[in-house]
């Protein structure tokens, strides 16, 4: 019969077992080795031998008792255990509080699931059970916040004593139940601000589609029956400019109520759509990045293919056009970091861009700025094949594509870069050639006439041969670009070099000590982070600008970078 409670003390069980040990030393002798004898069973005569030691025998059932019930491992004697403690009661308070602090230590070596109040005045040691009731979520009710009595220890008996230590318990997160729309637009990936229409959200709840795995098929009905792919679910508001093959209109969404652009492309009957629109679509709907513009839906008629982009204030071309082309340095960086940065992400991917411009890079009201029209954008191939040599509008185009160089990769976006970042810098376009020749004539008299070594192979170049170039020695760029200091010339260099391999990657110009006055905090964004959202970053007042807003432009020069 089990005679322990378990919320008796430690002491209080070593003074019951003392009890019964005496209580068997007085009805028995002691025999010659010191140990009790053994009893006479009941009804019977007694035995002349001994037995085995009930003080040892009792001594070893404590051990497994308190090993069972507490965890607690016993050593010694019952003696040595309870003169401990009487010799603490027998100490001055402080004394006898040292005392209990190192008996409680030697007992958290055996239990460490022990718990004890130093600050108490009393001898009181509180155990936790080692069968705790268990709540609905898993976990014991005294170490979650399921108990009745949230802010009483587990170790003590009841709320009354306040002296024990109090724990603090961990509270049980609340479950926010999602609405139908919210688990819908979860299931189909759609973003959190666009509002589905009623008619579908109660269709489903009458008879749910999306239930289980769903496939490709299922996904594209329900985009369908939400709105995506159809013309009446945007609102045509102004015409932003027309070129030979498409029309570009500043909309609205009606499903998120947000200004779009959409790019309404026509198509020939027996030509289709052209080459330049489903590249542009391919490649798109693969590239993520906060400075890539993101193409939102795809609307396919007869007549015509509606690209629909999200909706940017400007180009760089206009917001150039705007400051008076007298940009703030920290602006000119802030814009040059976003373009490597949505490059870098291009490149890593094997992706060309082939036409950056100031046109092609569009800029919203926060400073935000996207790379946009890839519709001569090629996805590198391996092995590596030839491309074509008509690509990137003329004041951009490096040296060895315009002598015809059909092998090239990521440099030849590097050369526009550097292109655009001096036209940032100081107010004007780097080489305004009207011809081929007139662009390599302004390229060579700004950086000098090509060696051999800057340019292994050059010298045997029949294209370069048949312009007979005079020879002529590079500029100081420093002369061309004040206002950039030695970090930023040093980077407009790397750019600029004749060699495609030798010119800097958008990766390593990221790295740049010309960014520095950026922070850090640039440098360790994740892809669909905007650099905005860093603590100091922000676009400065322009020296040169003519108005304190984004005006939207009219006519033709408005979006020219987005027509086919």
């Amino acid at each position: 019969m089990n005679i322990y409670n378990k919320n008796m003390s430690v002491s209080e069980i070593i003074e019951v077992e003392n009890d019964r040990v005496g209580e068997l030393a007085s009805l028995s002798p002691r025999g010659s080795s010191g140990e009790l004898a053994s009893l006479s069973p009941p009804g019977g005569p007694a035995t002349s031998g001994l037995a085995p030691p009930p003080r040892r025998k009792s001594l070893s059932k404590l051990r497994r008792r308190l090993s069972q019930t507490f965890r607690f491992n016993l050593n010694g004697s019952l003696a040595e255990l309870s003169s401990g403690f009487g010799e603490q009661r027998d100490k001055p308070n402080g004394s006898r509080m040292r005392g209990f602090t190192s008996l409680t230590r030697r007992l958290s070596l055996s239990n460490p699931r022990m718990l004890s109040s130093a600050e108490s005045h009393h001898s009181f040691f509180g155990v936790v059970h080692e069968h705790p009731r268990i709540g609905s979520d898993g976990e014991s009710e005294e170490g979650s916040g399921t108990s009745e009595e949230p802010n009483i220890s587990p170790g003590s008996a009841d709320s009354s004593h306040s002296h024990n230590q109090l724990v603090k318990l961990r509270q049980k997160p609340v479950n926010r139940k999602i609405s139908k729309q919210e688990e819908i637009s979860k299931r189909l990936s759609l973003p959190a601000d666009l509002r589905l229409p009623e008619n579908f959200i109660s269709r489903q709840a009458v008879s749910p589609t999306l239930e289980g795995l769903i496939s490709r098929k299922t996904r594209r009905q329900s985009l369908s029956e939400i709105g995506f792919g159809r013309i009446d679910t945007y609102t045509k508001l102004d015409k932003l400019g027309e070129g030979t093959y498409a029309t570009v209109y500043k909309g609205k969404s009606r499903l998120t109520n947000n200004e779009v652009a959409l790019k309404e492309i026509r198509l020939e009957h027996e030509e289709g759509a052209p080459c330049t629109a489903i590249r542009e679509v391919s490649l798109l709907k693969d590239l993520k990045h906060a400075n890539i513009v993101t193409l939102h839906d795809i609307i396919h008629t007869a007549a015509s293919l509606t690209l629909v982009f999200e909706y940017l204030e400007k180009d760089l071309k206009q917001y150039m056009d705007d400051c008076g082309a007298i940009l703030a340095i920290n602006n000119v960086k802030l814009f040059l970091f976003q373009m490597l940065r949505g490059l870098a992400y291009c490149h890593a991917r094997r992706v060309l861009h082939r036409d950056l411009k100031p046109q092609n890079l569009l800029i919203n009201a926060k400073g935000e700025l996207k790379l946009a029209d890839f519709g001569l954008a090629r996805a590198k191939s391996v092995p590596t094949k030839t491309y074509s040599n008509e690509v990137v509008t003329l004041w951009y185009r490096p040296p060895d594509v315009l002598l015809g160089s059909t092998e090239y990769s990521t440099p030849i976006d590097m050369w526009g870069v550097g292109c655009i970042f001096y036209e940032m810098s100081s107010g004007r376009p780097l080489f305004p050639g009207s011809t081929v020749e007139d662009e390599l004539h302004l390229i060579f008299k700004v950086l000098g006439t090509p060696t051999e070594e800057q340019w292994p192979g050059i010298s045997r170049s029949e294209e370069l041969a048949n312009y007979r170039f005079p020879d002529y020695k590079a500029e100081n760029l420093i002369a061309r670009a004040p206002r950039l200091d030695t970090e930023g010339i040093s980077l407009l260099t790397g750019f600029l070099k004749y060699n495609a391999r030798s010119r800097t990657p958008a990766k390593d110009a990221m790295k740049n000590q010309y960014f520095a006055s950026l922070g850090p905090g640039v440098q360790t964004l994740g892809d669909n982070e905007s650099v905005m959202i860093v603590p100091g970053v922000q676009l400065s007042r322009d020296p040169g600008y003519r108005s304190t807003g984004f005006p939207a432009a009219q006519g033709k020069s408005r979006r020219q970078s987005m027509l086919l």
